[in-house]
């Protein structure tokens, strides 16, 4: 794959993209927070820029954060706690290779503008190592605290990810909205991202179909839990994204590593293997076209740091992420 397919050229050398998405490469990252929390909806975060500072420097590819803006006990889950765009700003003076991206902001709840502001702040604090990962959500009882509706998400995901586009990659942009502001031409915003453009990835499906997503984004985290359906949804994926054309397709998993290495793969909600089987089963989704997996540690019955040692040891050599001889910015944070 890697010779008959090629990321935009922006990209290529875009720190954060190309360190989590090669065309022919498997990468690895973890979805926040960096802790099991198999029976309670929320963690402690007892340690975490420690976490985040190991799997830094174990080599992992990203860390990724959710946008849960409340605790709804039918859903049961709150993510990292911390709002993911103030936890970015945070994780860039903690870390110094790692990409952060978010998987991803629900686009419908949040004002586009102040998205591009606050995504283009984090990529200069970052150095050119953010992901925007955007989505709509999947908990419609959010929707009403905020005075919208659940039912035009998908088009004002549409509209929203226009404006943010229009303010961060063109000067004194000019952009009519449906949904939103109108952008005249008389101002400007500021940051810009630290590249010619911030690469934006769909998490989940956004309630866009598959071929918007190709043709308007650089790639998607998606969720599946039966392995027998990844070549079939790869092939369809590379067809809507055009011949020769690499957008990456990835996907989030709830996992438990087991301590046996030679436990055997149980595929389901919750993966679950020793790290042999997995290194094998990650082969063979390498090779059928699967280009980064973020790993969710809620399940997890081992402690993280554990965890990430094990990986880092055995599974990182297999699936090593790139490594782009970047000068650190003015702006980037420092630890």
């Amino acid at each position: 794959m890697s010779s008959r397919y090629t990321s935009a050229p922006e990209l290529q050398q875009h720190r954060g993209y190309a360190r989590v998405f090669q065309p022919g490469h498997l990468t690895f990252g973890f979805i926040a927070p960096l802790e099991s929390y198999p029976d309670s909806p929320g963690p402690t975060l007892q340690d975490h820029a420690q976490l985040a500072r190991r799997v830094d420097e174990a080599g992992f590819s990203a860390i990724w954060l959710r946008d849960v803006p409340f605790y709804d006990p039918n859903f049961g889950d709150v993510g990292q706690i911390l709002d993911p765009l103030v936890y970015a700003g945070f994780l860039a003076g903690v870390t110094r290779n790692i990409a952060i991206g978010t998987a991803g902001i629900v686009l419908p709840l949040r004002d586009p503008l102040i998205v591009a502001k606050q995504a283009a702040s984090i990529d200069q604090l970052l150095g050119g190592r953010f992901i925007l990962g955007l989505a709509t959500g999947d908990r419609p009882v959010e929707y009403p605290a905020f005075g919208l509706d659940f039912n035009n998400r998908a088009e004002r995901f549409r509209d929203a990810l226009a404006i943010i586009r229009a303010a961060t990659e063109t000067h004194w942009p000019v952009h009519a909205s449906r949904f939103y502001g109108q952008l005249n031409g008389d101002i400007d915003l500021i940051p810009k991202p630290v590249g010619p453009r911030m690469p934006t990835i769909i998490v989940g499906q956004a309630g866009q179909s598959l071929e918007w997503i190709g043709e308007n984004t650089d790639g998607i985290l998606s969720y599946i839990s039966n392995p027998i359906l990844i070549p079939q949804i790869i092939e369809r994926w590379r067809t809507v994204c055009g011949q020769g054309i690499y957008k990456p397709y990835g996907y989030g998993t709830l996992f438990d590593l087991d301590r046996d290495p030679n436990f055997p793969l149980q595929a389901g909600r919750v993966l679950r293997a020793g790290r042999n089987a997995l290194i094998e089963h990650w082969k063979r989704q390498q090779d059928q076209g699967v280009g980064h997996v973020a790993l969710h540690f809620k399940p997890q019955r081992r402690h993280a740091s554990e965890v990430i040692d094990e990986l880092g040891e055995y599974l990182l050599p297999h699936f090593p992420s790139a490594s782009l001889p970047v000068e650190p910015l003015p702006m980037q944070a420092r630890s």
